[in-house]
């Protein structure tokens, strides 16, 4: 059994010197020192020995053991040593190479505009909300002054997801006003960007998907001149100076008085073409005084408070700061188009 014993050891020791990878390794170690391995198996037969010759055995035994584990532990960090050397070899990377130049994306100009605004707005004290893209018809019309029956409620303006039309997709990011004036202590002055969605037909103008800009101010003394005063600031500041509005009496039935605000055809200079529909104008925005009903709604007190608000068209905007002429060049993602800021 020492003879069997000393010729395992030797077979093994040999063997795992040209072990060239780790399955390898494994499957002698398997073959030598496992449950059925040859060293189990010779200890198997420890019982047919006298009682002088299994302590000397024994021994022998544990240290072929002991010596193929070293051995298998050896080869393993070796093995695992020369991978890393070919891994590191192969994926060596020299570095006085040039390097690829890295590619920059731009901003949508839609988000450059929004951004301007958002700065402008900030620096006169205003703080940015965003809201539920899936409104309430509550906070969307009635708190609006907007009851049923008005045009804007009908299915064939709006999305809506249930049969009772009280789930819908936002119309307009007006219902921020509501929220704002529930859940913020006056006075208050906030804007309020975000997607909106209506069934428009797709022209250079218009989207079923776009975005708003709304704006709402409530404090005492509040009054049309400073709603003019901010907004005619605001067109400045995003247009340049001496850029040229105009407001006109509307109708909203959330503010009274009510007003749209017109900013002069960036194409035609007032001359009239297809981008202002001939008209040498392109609205902007609508705004005004907040009706009282709607201050009375959401708990203020319309004999001591007043505001305005307004509400704009993000991506007419963005015409208009970039001088471009079909509001779909924003939706297309042609890189060839948006490159251009």
């Amino acid at each position: 059994m020492k003879e069997t014993l000393e010729r395992i050891r030797q077979e093994a020791l040999s063997a795992l010197e040209g072990t060239q990878a780790i399955q390898e390794l494994e499957t002698l170690r398997v073959k030598y020192l496992g449950k059925k391995g040859e060293l189990t198996a010779v200890l198997k037969q420890m019982g047919k020995l006298s009682a002088e010759e299994r302590p000397v055995v024994g021994q022998l035994a544990n240290e072929v053991r002991a010596t193929l584990e070293r051995a298998i532990d050896t080869a393993s960090q070796n093995l695992e040593k020369a991978a890393l050397e070919a891994r590191l070899k192969a994926e060596a990377v020299d570095v006085t190479i040039p390097g690829k130049a890295a590619v920059l994306g731009r901003r949508h100009p839609m988000y450059t505009a929004l951004s301007e605004i958002e700065h402008i707005f900030v620096g006169m004290g205003f703080t940015v909300l965003d809201g539920p893209e899936i409104e309430l018809a509550t906070y969307n019309f009635d708190k609006l002054n907007a009851e049923e029956g008005h045009p804007s409620r009908d299915w064939s303006d709006t999305f809506y997801f249930d049969q009772d039309s009280r789930v819908m997709l936002r119309s307009q990011t007006s219902p921020m006003q509501v929220r704002a004036m529930e859940s913020m202590s006056l006075p208050i002055r906030i804007i309020a960007p975000g997607r909106v969605y209506r069934k428009d037909e797709v022209d250079a103008t218009h989207s079923p998907m776009f975005h708003q800009v709304e704006g709402m101010v409530i404090d005492k003394d509040v009054t049309m001149a400073d709603l003019k005063g901010t907004l005619n600031l605001l067109a400045e500041q995003l247009f340049g100076k001496g850029t040229v509005t105009r407001f006109r009496p509307h109708h909203f039935p959330f503010t009274e008085p009510s007003c749209e605000m017109d900013v002069q055809c960036h194409k035609c200079g007032g001359v009239g073409c297809p981008t202002c529909k001939g008209e040498g104008w392109i609205e902007l925005l609508g705004a005004g005084m907040i009706h009282p009903n709607v201050l009375r709604m959401a708990g203020i007190d319309p004999e001591e408070y007043s505001g305005w608000a307004f509400g704009m068209g993000l991506e007419r905007t963005a015409m208009r700061r970039f001088k471009i002429a079909d509001l779909r060049l924003i939706f297309e993602n042609d890189v060839r188009f948006l490159e251009q800021f």
